[in-house]
């Protein structure tokens, strides 16, 4: 039955696909194109555009889609789709709620002792290094653009920019207010 192939697929990907989202493509890939022939090449190729477009973790609306076309293709109905679409989801998602759970349950266990603040003391450095990176990463010039090229997207971006992070640290604007801002003077400025 198919379901139960989308459930055991998609439950493997789940607790091998290290790497976030972007890891999991290959290995879903794998399993639905050549493994199982869910889908054609032209098909993944498409749910991963569309994956990329949508809100949410690429890795889970990938196993979303993949799973509706799975079913779909296999000649079920659209409910039976859906059901495909929510196998597959639940199936991806499962193992890192499992492992989060056991993790929390032991985190609150041993969250008072020497060695477990010592960690976190040595982890918050290193998550704000990895942000700034990623952060610089952004900073290109796909996203600002530079003064030789356009001067003017390059200058209305750096503004946007700096802004945004005037208006969230210090004046305290919700961040998606402040992307709305951000958006709508990107519209004025930049059409």
């Amino acid at each position: 039955m198919i379901f139960l192939q989308l459930f055991c697929t998609f439950f493997v990907i789940g607790l091998f696909g290290f790497g976030g989202g972007y890891g999991m493509l290959s290995l879903i890939q794998t399993e639905t194109v050549v493994h199982h022939t869910w889908l054609s090449s032209a098909e993944f190729t498409n749910i991963v555009a569309i994956s990329q477009m949508t809100p949410g973790p690429i890795g889970i609306n990938s196993a979303t889609y993949c799973g509706y076309a799975a079913v779909h293709n296999a000649g079920y109905g659209d409910a039976l789709a859906v059901l495909g679409s929510t196998v597959a989801t639940f199936a991806l998602v499962l193992p890192s709620v499992v492992l989060m759970i056991l993790i929390s349950r032991m985190f609150m266990k041993y969250m008072h002792t020497s060695a477990v603040e010592n960690i976190f003391t040595g982890l918050r450095p290193a998550v704000v290094g990895l942000l700034a990176a990623a952060t610089l990463l952004l900073m290109n010039r796909e996203n600002f653009s530079t003064p030789s090229e356009d001067s003017w997207q390059f200058f209305v971006s750096v503004f946007l920019f700096i802004a945004t992070f005037v208006g969230t640290k210090y004046v305290k604007v919700h961040p998606i207010t402040m992307i709305a801002f951000s958006a709508f003077a990107g519209l004025l400025l930049l059409y």
